[in-house]
C-alpha cells in the first residue's frame, strides 16, 4: 500500500513533533570560479563521531554556477487537498546556479551519504521556456517546484522581467512562467504562500548589473533598487497588490508567512535605509480582503573607526547591520534575523506579530567587530543565511553573502564556514562549542537544508489542533 513520504506533515504542530534531523545539506560556492561549485552533507546528529563534519560532498562538472537557494522537490505542501502528487518522496534537492542559470537535481537517497547528481538542466532550456535566468529561491508547491529568478532574458538579464517559473515535480521539466498578469511587478527576489487561503507574496532586490558585480553605491544611495511587496492570487496567477515601503528601504528580500495557515501575517527583511543605514523588520497582515504593511522592528547602524571599514563604508562611519535573512521557527513564535554587516543573530519573540521583541541575540564575525567562535576560531563574514530545526532548539547559520558583495564588504576574505546555537525553550541563544563545520579550501558556504524539512522549506496546508 502506497503512504505519503512521513516527513511530510498536515500541520505545523505535527511536524514540530517529528525526529530530529540528522543531516544539514549546505551549499559551497567556488568565489573566483577556479573549481566546481558543491553540496556538503553534515552529520548533525549529537553523538554522532562524526558530529558537525562533512561526511560526502557532491561536486558539480561546471564551473562558474554561483549555488545560492535551493530546495526539495516536495515536502509537506504535497498533502494539499488540491494535489494530485500524494505519493511523492521527498528525495531530490534542486539546486540553481544564480550566475549559470543552470540547475542541478540531486537525489539523495537511499543514502545521503551517496548523494549524487541525477539530472542537469541547461539554462538555454530555462531561456527558452520562461524567458527568465538568474534561478534563485525554490519552493516545493502541491502542483509542481516553483522557481524564482533575478534576471529575465538578454545577456545580462534585464530584456523583460524576472519572474517565477514552475517544473514538473516527477519529471523536472520546466513548463512555463507561472504570472499571468503581474500588474507593476518589475524586480523579483523571493517568495512565499498561505496555501488554503490561496495568496502569495514576493519581494525585490535588484536586475542583475546591480548585483553580480557588486553592489552598486550609486544606485543604492539613489535608492534603485527595489522597495516594494506583492501579493498576488494564488490560484489566478495575478498581482492583487503591491505596496511601496518607501524608495528609501533598499532591498526587501526574504519573506517569510506564518506557518499556521489560519495566521493571515508573516514578515519581510529589508536590508538597509538609505536615511540612517538601519535595517528593519516589517510585518504583513491582510484585513477585510485588503494586505497592510509596517515597519515593526529596526537595528541600528553602529558606529565604527574609518581603519575598520572596507572602501564602501568608509565615508559614513558606521557598519550598517544588512539584515541579509529571516527565518520563522514552525510554532510562529521566534523570528531570527541575520544581520551579516554587524555580525549579529537576532532573536525575535513574535508571538505579537505587529510587536517583535528581542529575545536572544548571539555576537560572531562582523565588518568592525570580527567576533570570534566561542571555540576560538575566527569566524568571517557574518551571520548570513539561517535554517531553524523544526522543534526550534537547534539555529544553524553560514557566513557568505554572495561572491562579489563578499569581496565588497570582507574584503580579507570569506572562508565558509557554518555554525549553530542553542535556543532556549523561551528565548535565548547560545552557540555551541561543538559545532563548527570545516568545509575544503577555498569554498564558502551559502544556504543549508535539513534532513526531513526545515523552517523556510515546508508549507501547511492544515492548522494545528
Amino acid at each position: 500500500m502506497m503512504r505519503p513520504d512521513p516527513t511530510f506533515h498536515a500541520s505545523p504542530k505535527l511536524a514540530i513533533e517529528a525526529a530530529p534531523e540528522n543531516i544539514a545539506y549546505t551549499l559551497l560556492l567556488s568565489p573566483d570560479f577556479s573549481k566546481p561549485d558543491a553540496l556538503a552533507v553534515i552529520d548533525v546528529k549529537p553523538g554522532s563521531p562524526t558530529f558537525s563534519q562533512v561526511v560526502h560532498l557532491v561536486t558539480m562538472p561546471n564551473k562558474g554556477d554561483e549555488f545560492h537557494h535551493f530546495g526539495w522537490n516536495a515536502c509537506s505542501s504535497v498533502l494539499s487537498p488540491l494535489s494530485g502528487h500524494a505519493f511523492l518522496e521527498r528525495r531530490y534537492l534542486i539546486i540553481p546556479g544564480i550566475r549559470s542559470s543552470r540547475i542541478y537535481v540531486v537525489d539523495t537517497k537511499p543514502d545521503p551519504t551517496k548523494a549524487q547528481i541525477c539530472k542537469i538542466i541547461e539554462p538555454e532550456e530555462i531561456f527558452k521556456k520562461t524567458g527568465y535566468s538568474r534561478p534563485h529561491t525554490v519552493h516545493c508547491g502541491p502542483d509542481g517546484i516553483y522557481v524564482s529568478t533575478l534576471g529575465g532574458s538578454g545577456p545580462d538579464g534585464t530584456d523583460g522581467p524576472p519572474g517565477i517559473f514552475i517544473m514538473d515535480c516527477e519529471t523536472f521539466e520546466v513548463l512555463g512562467r507561472w504570472e499571468i498578469d503581474r500588474g507593476p511587478q518589475t524586480l523579483h527576489y523571493d517568495f512565499w504562500w498561505n496555501l488554503p487561503r490561496d495568496y502569495m507574496v514576493t519581494s525585490e532586490w535588484a536586475l542583475p548589473p546591480q548585483f553580480e558585480n557588486g553592489l552598486v553605491p550609486e544606485d543604492l544611495l539613489s535608492n534603485k533598487y527595489g522597495h516594494r511587496v506583492h501579493f498576488w492570487d494564488l490560484r489566478a496567477r495575478r498581482n492583487i497588490q503591491t505596496i511601496d515601503l518607501g524608495a528609501n528601504h533598499q532591498m526587501a528580500l526574504e519573506v517569510r508567512p506564518a506557518h499556521d495557515p489560519v495566521r493571515e501575517y508573516g514578515f519581510l527583511g529589508v536590508v538597509v535605509d538609505t536615511t540612517n543605514l538601519e535595517g528593519s523588520i516589517w510585518t504583513w497582515w491582510r484585513d477585510g480582503g485588503r494586505f497592510h504593511i509596517e515597519k515593526t522592528a529596526t537595528i541600528p547602524a553602529e558606529p565604527a573607526a574609518k581603519d575598520q571599514l572596507p572602501p564602501p563604508l568608509q565615508g559614513f562611519g558606521a557598519v550598517p547591520p544588512l539584515v541579509s535573512d529571516i527565518d520563522l521557527s514552525l510554532d510562529d513564535r521566534f523570528l531570527y534575523v541575520a544581520c551579516w554587516g554587524t555580525g549579529e543573530m537576532r532573536q525575535y519573540d513574535v508571538t505579537e506579530p505587529r510587536k517583535p521583541k528581542l529575545a536572544g541575540s548571539v555576537r560572531i564575525g562582523g565588518i568592525a567587530r570580527r567576533t570570534p567562535h566561542p571555540n576560538g576560531k575566527v569566524f568571517a563574514g557574518g551571520p548570513q543565511m539561517v535554517e531553524i530545526s523544526r522543534d526550534g532548539r537547534r539555529v544553524y547559520w553560514t557566513n557568505s553573502l554572495y561572491s562579489t558583495w563578499d569581496d565588497q564588504f570582507y574584503p580579507a576574505g570569506v572562508p565558509g564556514a557554518e555554525v549553530m546555537a542553542h535556543a532556549g525553550p523561551n528565548g535565548g541563544l547560545e552557540l555551541a562549542t561543538d559545532y563548527w563545520v570545516t568545509f575544503p579550501d577555498g569554498y564558502r558556504a551559502h544556504q543549508i537544508r535539513l534532513e526531513g524539512g526545515d523552517c523556510s522549506t515546508d508549507s501547511f496546508c492544515y492548522p494545528s489542533a
